[in-house]
């Protein structure tokens, strides 16, 4: 039957038709995918954003990573709702004989998916100098613990899944399989780093009441833990952040440039200030007509700068969107993300410039320091930056006018004021004669 097509989020794609065996409903750049029967009841619900790093071997026997996030034209011909032996299963299908296909089976009371992701090196597009050419496959159970039928998993932090030399970054997720009745649950299983913090908070309690309760009853010692990871550092760094410069590169052409000294600063529980280390931090993402994505990584922390053109007459871009992980310990990931940013706007074709330090407030407890930013995220020519538009904090020229125009706001207000107040002593000085 014809497929319904509906459209989510901030980007417009085209249109197209699907013929299934049901009917899809879906977005790109995100996935927001209902699969249906031919009775069109919905079996299968997914929407999730996903992020496809892959480290390949080159012709001169180097490795290189290619990094990108699912494109707008995508085929869903292989969906199904599955029959008596197999489950519901979401088909992907894009560019040159690539797939992202997730399928469902449930046993008893629980439910789990497996991803099967398969490349094709032969894109000459993704992989110019690949020196095995081919189809590779690689697959790994996602959710990454099974789900208690009749309940939508939900997940907002960034999950790292990694299967030989493919990383998947997957996030934003609402994701049900088997629905009852064609209907969605309105019970949430949610993942574990959604609820890392309260576990970490429940779990120092218990782990408290258990040493008081040992050392009233018994001089028993507990079991020796593992070593845990070393501290993140607690110290407020005196000095900025060194800057960095940083670029990425599609098919060997330089297609997005930054350079920045980037501070992370973090109120919630032990507050921390951390700077990224030019030396050791390592640029990755993706360029796009309409998405590029920048992300930055320094040892436990990392950003990821998602970067969008706006649909308006005269194109602009901005910064639209940003994520940061920190791996606090080995059983504890901090994740703050905004999806709704407006940072940094300017035509497209130009660079974006602000020499002052900025800071970014991603949510309430997380902040990023940006100082001597210039960054262009579309349409680099020759690896060298284009003409920059400066930000209001640099542009004396414009400041200095807003300044003097207040100041004589002011003034012409006092005098105003002072007018008026001489005007109704010097009536009630009039004697009637």
């Amino acid at each position: 039957m014809d497929a319904r097509l509906s459209l989510f989020g901030r980007f417009l794609f085209p249109l197209a038709l699907l013929l299934l065996d049901g009917s899809v409903l879906f977005q790109t750049r995100a996935l927001d995918v209902e699969v249906r029967d031919e009775d069109n009841m919905t079996c299968l619900y997914a929407k999730l954003m996903v992020n496809i790093s892959i480290k390949y071997e080159t012709q001169e026997d180097t490795y290189k990573t290619v990094a990108f996030m699912l494109p707008s034209a995508l085929r869903y011909d292989g969906s199904t709702c599955g029959n008596e032996t197999s489950g519901p299963m979401l088909a992907v299908e894009f560019g040159d004989e690539h797939s992202w296909v997730i399928s469902f089976a449930e046993k008893a009371d629980i439910y789990q998916g497996i991803i099967t992701f398969t490349y094709n090196t032969n894109d000459a597009q993704l992989f110019p100098d690949a020196k095995r050419m081919g189809l590779v496959t690689v697959s790994a159970n996602y959710p990454p613990e099974a789900v208690k039928l009749d309940t939508v998993y939900s997940c907002r932090s960034i999950e790292t899944i990694e299967s030989d030399n493919v990383v998947q970054e997957i996030w934003d997720v609402t994701l049900q399989a088997f629905l009852d009745q064609g209907a969605q649950s309105n019970i949430e299983t949610v993942c574990d780093k959604d609820i890392v913090v309260t576990t970490t908070v429940i779990s120092t309690m218990r782990i408290t009441a258990l040493a008081v309760t040992a050392a009233a009853n018994t001089p028993t010692a507990p079991p020796t833990p593992e070593p845990p990871l070393p501290p993140l550092p607690t110290l407020v760094p005196v000095e900025p952040p060194a800057t960095g410069s940083y670029s990425l590169s599609d098919h060997s052409v330089t297609c997005l440039l930054a350079t920045l000294g980037l501070q992370l600063n973090i109120s919630q529980k032990v507050p921390l200030i951390i700077n990224f280390n030019p030396n050791t931090t390592v640029a990755s993402g993706s360029c796009g007509s309409q998405v590029s994505v920048l992300t930055l990584t320094d040892d436990r922390c990392k950003v990821d700068f998602v970067f969008a053109v706006k649909n308006t007459t005269i194109e602009r871009f901005s910064l639209t969107e940003v994520n940061i992980t920190v791996i606090e310990s080995k059983n504890a990931t901090l994740n703050a993300a905004n999806r709704s940013l407006d940072y940094w706007d300017a035509t497209v074709g130009s660079s974006y410039m602000c020499r002052k330090e900025e800071t970014l407030a991603v949510t309430p407890g997380y902040k990023l320091n940006i100082f001597d930013l210039k960054v262009q995220p579309f349409d680099v020519k020759d690896n060298q930056y284009a003409t920059a538009q400066e930000c209001l904090l640099d542009d004396d020229a414009v400041l200095i006018p807003i300044v003097v125009g207040a100041a004589l706001a002011a003034l012409i207000v006092m005098i105003v004021v002072a007018y008026v107040i001489g005007r109704r002593k010097s009536y009630a000085g009039y004697q009637t004669l």
